[in-house]
């Protein structure tokens, strides 16, 4: 802190009337050191900060602050007005104005030096010596949190005490509830503590749990004044509260412990929660991260009427990203996961670029990956033209599947740092020829190179420049040197091998594998398993000209994951009285899905009924890629399902294979939700009638 701010960055006589010119005022202090280097530029970047959401604290308090390309460092600036400036406080007017500027690459200490200012913002004592302080030096020594500030902190604050309150009581009483939350963890079972003191007493701060995550859009202040405001409401409410900082300095995850104990959660955001899902099945309050700074009680009390009704909120999905590499998990849950991740952000770039690829091959013919540059030759009156143009494009996407892959895998093992050298790792695969494969292992280098860097100990003069410069730069050469010098041949030489395996399979071959992939498309309906079988069909097609063999793989795969939710969907139409009601209506709009290509249609039933639904759907998948295979479908779209039948190689057979594995797999769902209706029957002594279906309860039928 002792760099960031000075005397000639602290303006005790502050003369600004707007929050517009206070900025102003204080940021032409950080000028005239050097701190900025544009002043307009900087800024119109604490304008547009403080447009998304005014910094007016209650207590008299404003903090303007962003993170700026004009920054030249951490910077913190102090003004104190007498007339107060309105930063859109409840409240009232701010007299107390810490301008907060920093880098847009900022390393983790500095931000974390102005995390505990943030912090040291919520403490009255600190604030009254700050309205107090006569002498900009001692100021500064103050906010620097200096051995010999805080003895004439103690007594700035005693003077303030005897003095009038422009706002009375607003800083005292919080003063007296600190106080009296301290005095209860001090002297256990003692009077004078008030609120506090029941705090302190053994087992009532412990009467009812609380974590809670905070987070804002510039991840500086009010993450962590709200994190702090959060847990002096706890001390003096009697509550223990635990809270999760998800700012600009990183964020240390809860321990899975103390959140399996919580009996209530609050999230505090104006940024989405990383790894949401954790808080699951709990009753949480959902706010705004200003009000855990400006009514922390009355949310402790919200989360503890929710749980005395028994409220919870469902499982929250997240995305890979935010799930990746959870503690406590197995490196094999984490390696899927990483996996997983790039899988997930490559799906739209196949399904964008195969379906263009698709549509110009059907409007320009099987000979328009022959046709020159749309950039050197395009009639706007030619079908050609227009075919040329949408397989280029589709090119161009499909370029990026290999890159993606490896950067968003890098990016789930390693976050935004990952990317660079992911992305690089990516490119070079391909460069190399070494395919999907090099993909994969060019990503889980990326994340592991850069997960190293992390490790080592860094000099504090690089700190700075670590996300922008040193991680970038040194984890790039490093998975560059590997895939130019060390795996890329290899990786090369097995997708070649892989490739032309595949291109020799014929016969029965073709017809094993048609099952395999049908029965792994079928699995988990969407899951992992699913995943990994679209990605291997969708690798290989991921070229300009695929070969018949990857294209009638795509069409095999495709094929099996349109079974489930059809066969699904054929079940509750034949024989409705053996599904509840719930799934005869999710039955109709799994017609939909599943000519869609939606595997996830058929979820509803495979969660009700997994020991019936899961063996009919694979069954019927491994008939329907089988019987694709043996009669050479072929397919060029990575997506679509029905609706690209144009686009299909023997279009009717295939149709054929997909009817075959629908009615197999309904057929087979149908006939063991019946056994085991007639199981039930038996136990209870009693004859199937044709009124037997209206006599047990829905419900029961796939209990």
């Amino acid at each position: 802190m002792s760099e960031m701010i000075t005397a000639d960055l602290v303006d005790l006589d502050l003369s600004a009337d707007t929050r517009e010119a206070a900025a102003r005022a204080l940021a032409e202090r950080m000028l005239a050191r050097g701190r900025v280097a544009d002043l307009d530029g900087f800024l119109a970047d604490v304008a547009a900060r403080e447009a998304r959401m005014p910094t007016g604290l209650d207590g008299g308090i404003g903090i303007p602050h962003c993170r700026s390309a004009h920054v030249t460092e951490p910077t913190l600036a102090f003004g104190r007005s007498t007339a107060g400036i309105d930063f859109g406080a409840a409240d009232g007017p701010a007299d107390l104005i810490f301008l907060i500027a920093a880098p847009a690459g900022a390393d983790e200490a500095h931000l974390t030096i102005l995390s505990s200012l943030a912090r040291q913002l919520m403490d009255a004592e600190f604030t009254s010596a700050l309205r107090a302080v006569t002498d900009a030096g001692a100021a500064a020594a103050l906010i620097r949190g200096e051995e010999g500030a805080e003895d004439g902190a103690a007594d700035a604050a005693g003077a303030e005490a005897g003095a009038p309150d422009a706002r009375p009581g607003v800083a005292h009483a919080e003063a007296g509830g600190e106080a009296g939350a301290e005095a209860g963890a001090d002297a256990e079972g003692g009077s004078g503590g008030g609120s506090g003191a029941g705090a302190g007493a053994d087992g009532a701060a412990r009467s009812f749990r609380i974590v809670a995550v905070t987070s804002c859009p510039t991840g500086i202040a009010h993450t962590y004044m709200a994190a702090e405001s959060l847990e002096n409401a706890g001390r003096e409410a009697g509550v223990e509260v635990v809270v999760e900082t998800q700012g600009s300095a990183g964020f240390t995850r809860l321990d899975p412990a103390v959140i399996a104990a919580a009996d209530g959660v609050i999230l505090a955001h104006d940024v989405p929660v990383r790894e949401k899902e954790r808080f699951a099945g709990k009753p949480t309050v959902d706010t705004g991260v200003k009000a855990g700074i400006s009514r922390p009680a009355e949310l402790i009390a919200e989360v503890r009427e929710k749980a005395a009704r028994g409220e919870a909120t469902a499982p929250a999905a997240g995305t890979p990203v935010d799930r990746a590499g959870a503690p406590g998990e197995g490196y094999g849950t984490r390696l899927r996961t990483w996996l997983m991740s790039g899988v997930s952000y490559m799906v739209p770039f196949v399904a964008a670029g195969g379906l263009l690829i698709a549509l110009g091959f059907a409007i320009g013919g099987y000979t328009v990956n022959k046709a020159p540059s749309v950039m050197d030759h395009f009639v706007w009156t030619e079908a050609d033209s227009w075919g040329a143009l949408l397989f280029q494009i589709g090119g161009v996407a499909f370029g990026f599947l290999v890159p993606v892959l490896a950067g968003y895998i890098a990016y789930g093992m390693a976050d935004r740092p990952g990317l660079v050298p992911g992305f690089v790792g990516g490119a070079i695969a391909l460069t190399v020829n070494a395919g999907f494969l090099g993909g994969l292992a060019a990503g889980l280098l990326a994340g592991g190179v850069v997960m190293a860097i992390g490790r080592a100990p860094i000099p504090a003069a690089l700190r700075g420049i670590m996300p922008v410069v040193v991680i970038p730069l040194v984890s790039s050469a490093v998975v560059g040197f590997l895939m130019f010098v060390v795996i890329g041949k290899p990786i090369a030489s097995a997708q070649k091998g892989m490739t032309d395996w595949l291109n020799g399979l014929g016969g029965a071959n073709a017809v094993l594998l048609g099952a395999l992939l049908g029965l792994m498309m079928c699995f988990d309906l969407g899951g992992p398993v699913n995943k990994v079988a679209y990605a291997f069909a969708t690798a290989g097609i991921a070229v300009a000209d695929p070969s018949d063999s990857a294209m009638k793989i795509m069409a095999a795969v495709m094929a099996a994951g349109m079974v489930p939710p059809l066969a699904m969907a054929l079940a509750t139409t034949v024989r409705g009285g053996l599904f509840t009601r719930t799934e005869r209506e999710n039955g109709k709009a799994a017609w939909v899905l599943g000519i869609s290509f939606i595997s996830e249609g058929a979820i509803p039933f495979a969660a009700a009924d997994p020991l019936r639904v899961i063996p009919s759907s694979m069954l019927g998948g491994a008939v329907t890629g089988a019987l694709s295979m043996a009669f050479g479908a072929t397919l060029r779209a990575p997506h679509g399902g029905i609706f690209v039948v144009p686009l299909i190689g023997n279009p009717f057979l295939y149709l054929v294979a997909l009817a075959a594995g629908v009615c197999v797999s309904a057929a087979s769902v149908i006939v063991l939700k019946g056994l085991r209706r007639q199981g039930a029957q038996d136990a209870e002594g009693g004859p199937e009638t044709s009124g037997a279906s209206a006599a047990v309860p829905k419900e029961s039928v796939t209990a």
